[in-house]
């Protein structure tokens, strides 16, 4: 990445000013004004997230705001309320009063004298979400966004549920949470008060993963803030962006198909990054696009970006499994409209482990008719096939979602094919590209009345070596839908669809397909209440793929310039980090443990003078094929030292099970620097919650 150090405009940093909000309280927010709009007022651009503009989002700041400013913008990081140096205490994401105060923000921001009185909010993540929300709710001032890994359905693809299923990653943000929301604001912003301030987060802010757990169906919760329950709600233009390592692709394509607002998508090889800081790579020029975005909407010039196609995405080509890659090879290609004319849906039907073009099998058989899943009776089908994966099947699969902490991406298939059901395709003949959601319509019976399938997509190379392209999800019990699940009648036959999630893949000729299908996926994926054996009837079963024709215009396609950015933010490292992400199986307990070890060390930041210490460490477990023994643990620490102030604080988050509850064990400790003392704590507090399994 190219570090850029001169802008058409010069810039002045506003460490911290406070906004006060229609109830009184007061939000902190960081401002970099160009010293032009002082005299002719410029548009604003606002990120407003919960991970503290002081210290843990220093650095991507120093990297993204003063560029954007340096381009003609006013440039706002706001802490939420209850995070960072902001008042109050955040209790959960995306609360009414969060979106209430973004409308506020958006307000104070278009009135003030450097403002022209327009806004453009942009974010990653959860300012990524917010984002989709906030414009929703149409603030006047509000121009255009930019939503980068997000969603605009907080049950059906985000990090906590994932086809009905919970994923290991409702566990892991909500240890995320639970560190930063123990962290006091900073005494240098908020003065004598910063104490008081701490005490009422610590001992207010709740317990979030009972809060996520609690709701296990798509219900009001997390209706009320998804903006696809109304996709015309947003008034202005959206530029969506994520990555195929990441867990928010999905979203893309739906935003792209359904709003009715100018928009544009941009998906490209990453994780959880915005694409100038991109891994895997190639990262991208992105924030020269953000100016173009902005610049077009916001400051009325033609850029030319509208000109441009709807949609631009990297096409993968074929590559060894490996766990984590510098970069993606591949190539852009662009999409006018979506859903895109140039993709056809190509229907394959499972076989006797093989996968077999329609038009073949159905030649094959003299075209029998195809029952819808009531109607096939015990003897009328042959050839089914039934399957209880070991619990084993999914140490390999790293995270939903990459946040480029290698390796972290899903190894060799082969590690995971032996506790599968597999259906290849022949060797193919020529190359064959997808792009978009694939889906498999399955016809299955289950034992219990609560089963899941993970059905997952991958090209297995002339050596036999395996690389996962995508995958999906569905708790059987929500094969009609998640808002009202209902269990499974054992030994009844049911039709059920799963889609996989969004790629842009080649198989190369010489290569072929393999779709697997098993009953477990942990960690990824809590596994079910019982072991469960899935019968699966491949003469009514299909994989059907999204398979997009290669046109002479692809290669014209150019790309984007070289990944750009302001200098980095200055810090000295203290301690050093580790990080490990290690398999362990002990033969002598039969029990097997992925552990993540994620221990960032500590480095100072020089302009403020704090010694900044995180570390995170995960471990998830199970014995043999025990479905109850799995378990999940997550530890934290977060200190901040200047001088004679310091706080350090400690979490602990264990996850287990039994057929019929979730169990929740939790831990806080926070302890504060004392002279000659070291450090004493001044506050602890236990969790112990039993939440009851709802059909998961």
């Amino acid at each position: 990445m190219k570090e850029v150090e001169e802008f058409p405009y010069e810039v002045r940093t506003v460490e911290n000013v406070f906004i006060t909000m229609r109830d009184g309280a007061r939000l902190a927010a960081r401002l970099w004004i160009p010293i032009e709009a002082l005299s002719e007022p410029m548009p604003a651009v606002l990120e407003y997230i919960p991970y503290r503009k002081r210290d843990n989002s220093r650095g991507r700041d120093t990297l993204n705001m003063p560029y954007i400013a340096g381009h003609g913008y006013v440039c706002a990081r706001v802490d939420l309320r209850g995070s960072g140096d902001s008042d109050g205490v955040l209790v959960d994401e995306y609360c009414p009063a969060e979106l209430e105060d973004a409308e506020d923000v958006i307000a104070w921001l278009a009135e003030q004298e450097w403002c022209d009185g327009s806004v453009g909010m942009m974010g990653i993540s959860w300012g990524g979400f917010n984002s989709l929300q906030v414009a929703a709710r149409r603030p006047p001032a509000l121009g255009a966004i930019i939503s980068a890994s997000a969603t605009d359905d907080l049950y059906v693809d985000n990090m906590h549920y994932m086809g009905g299923a919970l994923l290991s990653d409702n566990l892991s943000e909500a240890t995320v949470m639970f560190a930063f929301n123990s962290l006091p604001p900073d005494p240098e912003i908020v003065g004598d008060r910063w104490r008081d301030m701490w005490i009422e987060r610590l001992e207010d802010s709740g317990l979030w993963i009972e809060k996520w757990l609690s709701h296990q169906r798509r219900d009001e919760y997390w209706r009320s803030a998804s903006v696809s329950e109304d996709y015309s709600a947003i008034d202005c233009p959206v530029m969506a962006v994520g990555g195929w390592a990441d867990g928010y692709t999905n979203a893309i394509f739906r935003l792209m198909e359904n709003l009715e607002v100018p928009r544009k998508g941009l998906i490209g090889p990453w994780g959880h990054k915005y694409p100038h800081l991109g891994v895997p790579g190639p990262d991208i020029g992105f924030l020269q696009e953000v100016i173009r975005w902005f610049d077009h909407w916001l400051k009325d010039e033609d850029t030319g970006i509208m000109d441009e196609p709807m949609l631009r995405l990297w096409m993968q080509d074929s590559v060894s499994p490996k766990s984590s890659y510098e970069e993606r090879p591949g190539r852009w290609i662009e999409e006018d409209q979506w859903p895109s004319p140039r993709i056809e849906s190509r229907t394959l039907q499972l076989g006797d482990r093989h996968l077999i073009p329609v038009a073949e099998a159905d030649a094959a058989a003299g075209d029998p008719p195809r029952p819808d899943a009531d109607q096939v009776q015990g003897d009328e089908v042959q050839g089914e096939q039934s399957l209880k994966s070991p619990l084993s099947v999914g140490m390999f699969a790293g995270k939903w979602a990459s946040y480029a902490a290698a390796p972290d991406l899903p190894f060799d298939q082969r590690e995971e094919d032996g506790g599968a059901l597999t259906f290849d395709t022949d060797v193919l003949e020529e190359d064959v590209a997808i792009c978009g959601r694939g889906e498999c319509s399955f016809v299955v019976s289950s034992d219990k009345p609560v089963a899941m399938l993970i059905v997952r997509l991958s090209d297995i190379l002339p050596d036999g070596e395996a690389t996962r392209v995508t995958y999906g999800i569905l708790n059987l019990t929500h094969r009609g839908g998640s808002e009202n699940p209902e269990p499974l009648e054992p030994g009844r036959k049911y039709r059920v669809r799963i889609p996989l999630n969004g790629i842009a893949q080649v198989f190369p000729a010489g290569h072929r397909i393999r779709l697997s299908v098993s009953t477990s996926y942990w960690p990824l994926v809590w596994p079910s209440p019982e072991a469960a054996t899935v019968t699966l009837t491949p003469e009514l079963s299909t994989l059907t793929l999204p398979v997009r024709r290669l046109v002479p215009a692809d290669d014209e396609i150019t790309g984007f310039e070289e990944a750009e950015a302001a200098p980095e933010l200055e810090v000295t490292p203290v301690e050093t980090g580790d990080h490990q992400w290690r398999v362990i199986r002990d033969l002598a307990t039969n029990v097997s443990t992925l552990e993540i070890i994620n221990d960032q060390g500590s480095f100072r930041i020089d302009e403020t003078g704090a010694v900044i210490r995180r570390k995170t460490d995960e471990w998830y477990s199970f014995r043999w094929n025990e479905v109850n023994s799995t378990r999940g643990e997550t530890r934290t620490i977060r200190r901040i030292e200047r001088g004679d102030w310091g706080v350090e604080v400690h979490t602990r988050t264990v996850l287990t099970s039994t057929p019929a509850d979730f169990h929740i064990t939790a831990e806080l400790d926070a302890y504060e620097l004392e002279e000659g003392l070291g450090y004493t704590r001044v506050h602890s507090e236990n969790w112990h919650r039993e939440i009851p399994r709802d059909l998961l």
